[in-house]
């Protein structure tokens, strides 16, 4: 296979990073993907450091036996955990692109704005999101939101739905008082609940995730490395899910058609 026709490998640690794999396809439809979710051992943001890197590099380690041409971590907890040790190990090969909370756009929305971050436990505990929050710190009041239990509504489907929305009125409840300008998704299964996110909020509230950013900057290391696709039709999307099980193939397949949830 011609080394720029090789596929772009996307992995999470279930069907969020799906969010991520939207933006990738819309910037760059001539592409060709391999998706691979950890569904089996999903979620990583409730485990150990050392049980999300090896979760982590045995991701990655499968989808370079698919002969993929650039790695993104489409998962925040990953990239928090190991991206350090993925480009450590596989950087001068192909490009190594990772997540991380759209923090930037959240903190322009006005001046000093209240910025409520949802991410997973161990997101919000690692280093990595300690140093972004210093340096936006001075420019607005940033609330760190652990979000045990969010990720298995994705991961079962449920999109919408009563359950979810009192699942999110609990989880917000403590900020309806003194409300907040913004919200960063920091996990790659919230923005596929966006809307319901949203619809709890209100509509005065702005919403950010990084699937966009991170899409653009996985272009900009493609040109970097001169592996750009030259086809001009349009590519194909393969999915692989370690739980082995046709329901989440077909849910993933749904999520991707999905484009704005």
């Amino acid at each position: 296979m011609d080394e720029v026709q090789r596929p772009i490998g996307v992995f999470d640690s279930g069907v969020g990073g799906i969010s991520v794999l939207r933006e990738l396809v819309a910037l760059m439809p001539n592409e060709n993907f391999i998706f691979y979710g950890d569904s089996k051992n999903a979620p990583y943001g409730t485990k150990t450091l050392e049980e999300v890197r090896k979760l982590t590099l045995a991701d990655a380690e499968y989808l370079m036996t698919q002969n993929v041409k650039a790695l993104v971590v489409a998962c925040n907890t990953a990239t928090s955990a190991a991206i350090h040790i993925l480009r450590e190990k596989y950087q001068k090969e192909i490009p190594v692109i990772g997540i991380e909370p759209a923090l930037k756009p959240a903190v322009s929305v006005k001046e000093n704005p209240r910025v409520l971050v949802m991410a997973t436990p161990m997101t919000l505990r690692e280093t990595k999101f300690h140093n972004l929050m210093q340096k936006f710190q001075d420019q607005a009041e940033i609330i760190s939101l652990p979000c045990p239990g969010l990720v298995e509504f994705v991961e079962r489907g449920e999109l919408s739905g009563e359950a979810l929305e009192h699942f999110l009125k609990n989880l917000f409840a403590p900020y309806q008082e003194r409300k907040v300008d913004a919200v960063v998704l920091g996990c790659t299964h919230y923005p596929l609940v966006r809307k319901t996110i949203q619809k709890v909020l209100g509509s005065g509230v702005a919403v950010f995730d990084g699937g966009a950013g991170t899409a653009r900057e996985t272009l900009h290391k493609l040109k970097e490395y001169g592996l750009v696709s030259d086809a001009v039709t349009p590519g194909t999307v393969q999915f692989y899910n370690s739980a082995e099980d046709q329901a989440m193939i077909e849910l993933s397949k749904y999520l991707l058609e999905q484009r704005k949830m």
